[in-house]
């Protein structure tokens, strides 16, 4: 194995590649290409083809490692078309973290494939501007305020504007909220318990979550304080680096991760919570995200071992009386992030239950719905093949609301409803909660 690895290194110098975390090796050699996963895996139902598939992935990976195969656009292109939902985690009998090996996998892509003048710019703006720096964010979500309260958005759907639209900017206005807020979530803030004080916790502020579904996050505010827990949102806080991650964009992606390690550890805190699932996975990481970097490396661990989804979170303590019993029939849909991601899949379904809801099962509920982060704005037809696959399902089940732990999943579902002419209402499991812990 030594004489292997050194084999692979050489190999990799050669061609001009970098040994600077691509996929690891062993964790390759894990896979028993048993086949398993390729149900599990969307991009394969939607396209059948081998190398769009985790097994096919890993055998392109192995072949790059072993020097048998130089990346090429078409190694990229099959790397990217993964949504990175880690379903096949979920199947693979050898435990394999798929997840990383296609995020180290893009990384790699990225350090050997020069890219175009267009990528870079758009990288530059999505990863390096708009989600590094929060003002500019609130900037761009203060435009799209504008841009409905002015009804110039009504005016575009009205005329039928929007369907001449090419799929991703098609996908991009769509998912924007029914209402945009005009307001967003602050950090810096300490919000007091509500009667006996169970504990302190600090919140993520996130980035979609902070501007465009702001009174999602003003909601789990109130739920966490009526619950009797003291809320900080540390000021400082930035993205939390999953969208880089998942793009490939490594560099960046710690460099936000130690903004947040800094932001964060100033507070004492019994838990950190996140109520979006892809920045629950990416900051459960964050220990081997840095775990190369002497200086961040413990504190990276340590945060990573407080870190909980606000359902896994509320579901541990306990949902203290009285709560607002809450009749009816609701579908939960699994964000991938959370079920495969992090494990959790009953806690949300036992919350909703506790209030009262009773829960439907979707066939295949917990396969990606296609949003994946940005996946419905990167590959639009896909992304649209699952969640037509999704909706057609849950109008078989006529459920009177739709309820999931996602900022990406609920809007890319409301999409998807409204496109279909159902009009059955989308909420996230902390919504629900707010309604039945009202006072």
């Amino acid at each position: 194995m030594t004489m292997r690895c050194r084999t692979v290194r050489e190999g990799m110098e050669v061609r001009g590649f970098t040994a600077d975390h691509p996929p690891d090796y062993g964790e390759i050699l894990r896979c028993t290409h048993c086949g398993l996963c390729l149900n599990q895996c969307p991009t394969f139902r939607v396209l059948g083809w081998e190398p769009d598939s985790p097994r096919g992935r890993i055998y392109l990976m192995r072949a790059v490692a072993e020097g048998r195969l130089e990346i090429n656009p078409d190694f990229r292109e099959h790397m990217e078309v993964c949504l990175a939902c880690r379903a096949c985690q979920t199947a693979c009998p050898a435990t394999l973290s798929f997840g990383r090996l296609v995020e180290a996998a893009r990384w790699q892509v990225l350090q050997t494939l020069p890219l175009s003048p267009p990528e870079r710019l758009i990288r530059a703006l999505v990863f390096g501007g708009i989600l590094a720096h929060p003002s500019l964010l609130a900037l761009l979500s203060r435009g799209l305020w504008l841009y409905q309260a002015s009804g110039v958005r009504a005016l575009i759907r009205r005329n039928g504007l929007i369907t001449r639209l090419p799929p991703a900017l098609r996908n991009m206005e769509e998912m924007l909220p029914d209402r945009l807020p005009s307001r967003f979530l602050p950090t810096g803030r300490r919000y007091p318990a509500v009667g006996e004080r169970r504990g302190r916790v600090a919140l993520l502020a996130g980035c979609v979550m902070r501007t465009l579904l702001a009174p999602i996050q003003e909601a789990t505010v109130r739920v966490l304080t009526r619950q009797g827990f003291e809320v900080v949102i540390p000021r400082g806080q930035v993205c939390c680096g999953a969208l880089h991650v998942h793009a490939g964009e490594r560099r960046r992606a710690q460099a936000l991760a130690r903004r947040n390690l800094a932001a964060f550890t100033r507070e004492e805190v019994d838990a950190i919570l996140v109520n979006a699932a892809g920045c629950g996975v990416a900051m459960k990481e964050y220990g081997d995200l840095l775990k190369d970097d002497p200086h961040w490396a413990e504190a990276a661990r340590t945060f990573s071992a407080k870190v909980r989804d606000v359902t896994e979170f509320l579901d541990a303590v306990g949902l203290r009386p009285p709560l607002r019993r809450i009749a009816g029939r609701a579908v939960y849909q699994d964000p991938c992030h959370l079920a495969h991601g992090q494990g959790t899949r009953a806690q949300p379904r036992r919350l909703l239950r506790a209030v009262g809801l009773t829960v439907l099962e979707l066939p295949d509920g917990d396969l990606c719905c296609g949003s994946a982060g940005i996946y419905n704005i990167t590959h639009p037809e896909i992304a649209d093949a699952l969640l037509e696959e999704k909706v057609t399902q849950i109008r078989r089940l006529n459920p009177e609301r739709v309820v999931t732990a996602n900022a990406g999943c609920l809007l890319q579902l409301a999409m998807g409803l409204r496109r279909n002419g159902l009009s059955i209402p989308v909420q996230h499991v902390i919504e629900v909660l707010d309604e039945a812990t009202a006072g």
